[in-house]
This record gives C-alpha cells, sequence and structure tokens, in this order.
C-alpha cells in the first residue's frame, strides 16, 4: 500500500474537500518545480492550488484567494501514525 495525500484537499474547515486527520500528518505542495507553503487548497489532477491574496478578505471575513494552474506534486511530511511501528516489525522479521 502506497502513503500518497488526496488528490484533492482545503486547509478551510468550511470545505467539502476538509480533512483535519490528513492535515495534521502535514502536507509538502510543489508547483512549477517550486515548493509551496501557502496554499490554501490543491487539486492534482486538474493541476491548480489556490494561495491567499495577501491580507485581503471578502465580506465574510474569508481570504480572498487566487486560482493558479500547473503542475502539483503533493506529499506527506509526518509518516501515518502506527507507520514506524510496523515498519520496526517487519524490520524485526527480515
Amino acid at each position: 500500500m502506497t502513503d500518497t495525500p488526496p488528490d484533492r484537499l482545503s486547509s478551510n474547515p468550511r470545505s467539502p474537500h476538509f480533512d483535519e486527520a490528513t492535515l495534521s500528518r502535514g502536507i509538502g505542495i510543489r508547483f512549477k518545480g517550486a515548493e509551496r507553503r501557502d496554499v490554501e487548497e490543491y487539486s492534482i489532477s486538474e493541476g491548480w492550488i489556490r494561495v491567499a491574496l495577501g491580507k485581503k478578505v471578502d465580506r465574510h471575513g474569508q481570504p480572498l484567494t487566487l486560482k493558479l494552474s500547473g503542475p502539483v506534486e503533493a506529499w506527506f511530511e509526518n509518516p501515518a501514525p502506527g507507520a514506524d511501528d510496523a515498519a520496526e516489525e517487519d524490520g524485526a522479521e527480515a
């Protein structure tokens, strides 16, 4: 089983693509070959990211975002809970 992040993920709790458990592991994003730390939402299959537009907010107090298109790569920055235990058990059996 591969440990890959979801195809689409959002850091906004109002979004249907929000997943707190996945976000707690940390997600690394590479967009057009450069690592980005300011990504609000991404879609690997559709090839876009959303980033906040400075400190500007809409009339509801939500940050304004800009959708950028291009190649997107995502990875987990931290292993899954319990994955270290499974790796140690596999190493002990070998």
